[in-house]
């Protein structure tokens, strides 16, 4: 197994959307601008294929097109973590044992949705994902998506326990379980923010950087708050997180991607479709993210 990585996996990831046509094939033209300027601009690594990308919502064929492009267009200039979880732990793992991982630097593997297993079970299911996994993961714990929550007890067991566990993406919002494992993490193992809103609190608790969805449209502003957190300069981060915070909140107002999306397309980088369940925010939404766009501009 990998040993724990110490700095792969600091600062700035971006929970990178995926833009779609009018038809719904993937736009990869538009895919390409968007990851030129999102690394241009100072993020630290890549995620694809997680929630944000709507890979849901695509074809296997879809998704291996995707994650080559996404490798290609990177060129070796930043890491890339690869999406892959689920809710079947033989099915995640043949899938891990399967996959080439040529250009891919982590998996990122969400707690197990819908049929809501027991703590041990939990343990259990990363110990198999890490135990055939060839590069390092990243726990991603999100019970609002999941309706499943990894414990801090648990979190802690697994980080002391696999070598190849190195983090955990927590969108838990429970700030309580988050310093939990801050308090009692080992020192080389990563907490991530998995809240864009949460980020500065949680870097200044000790967290390691976020994974991002707003950083899709503000890369820069997101990527220089991060990296002064990391310097321990929250003084002079606190303004750039007041400053994204209002868009960061109504980015989610409607779920996610929707939001960053209406963004995006408003800064002229995409054509905002999604693809069905999901679908575009609404005219009032849009509106109010417009607005709070144009302040964002405007502020010194």
């Amino acid at each position: 197994m990998t040993k724990k990585t110490e700095h792969l996996f600091q600062g700035t990831g971006v929970a990178l959307i995926t833009p779609f046509r009018k038809q719904e094939s993937i736009d990869f033209s538009r895919l390409g601008d968007l990851l030129d300027n999102i690394i241009e601009s100072g993020a630290n690594y890549i995620v694809a294929l997680g929630t944000t990308s709507e890979a849901a919502t695509m074809t296997e064929s879809e998704r291996t097109a995707l994650t080559e492009f996404i490798i290609d267009q990177t060129g070796g200039r930043v890491p890339i973590m690869l999406g892959i979880g689920g809710n079947n732990t033989l099915a995640i793992t043949d899938q891990i044992s399967h996959t080439n991982f040529d250009g891919i630097s982590g998996i990122l593997s969400v707690v197990p949705y819908y049929n809501k297993p027991q703590q041990r079970g939990l343990v259990q299911h990363f110990k198999n994902i890490a135990e055939v996994s060839p590069v390092p993961v990243v726990l991603y714990n999100v019970p609002g998506r999941t309706s499943c929550n990894l414990t801090a007890e648990s979190t802690l067991q697994l980080a002391e326990e696999c070598s190849n566990i190195i983090g955990i993406k927590e969108a838990s919002g429970n700030m309580g379980q988050i310093m939990e494992i801050l308090r009692n993490k080992p020192s080389n193992f990563h907490v991530i923010s998995g809240d864009d809103a949460l980020t500065y609190t949680m870097m200044a608790l000790g967290a390691s950087g976020v994974i991002s969805v707003v950083a899709n449209a503000l890369p820069k502003e997101m990527s220089e708050m991060v990296a002064l957190c990391l310097k321990g300069d929250f003084k002079k981060a606190l303004p750039l997180h007041y400053k994204m915070l209002p868009l960061m909140n109504a980015l989610f107002d409607e779920g996610n991607p929707g939001g960053v999306k209406a963004l995006l397309e408003l800064q002229g980088k995409i054509t905002n479709h999604l693809r069905l369940p999901l679908s575009k925010v609404s005219k009032q939404l849009t509106n109010k993210i417009a607005s709070l766009y144009a302040d964002f501009c405007n502020h010194n």
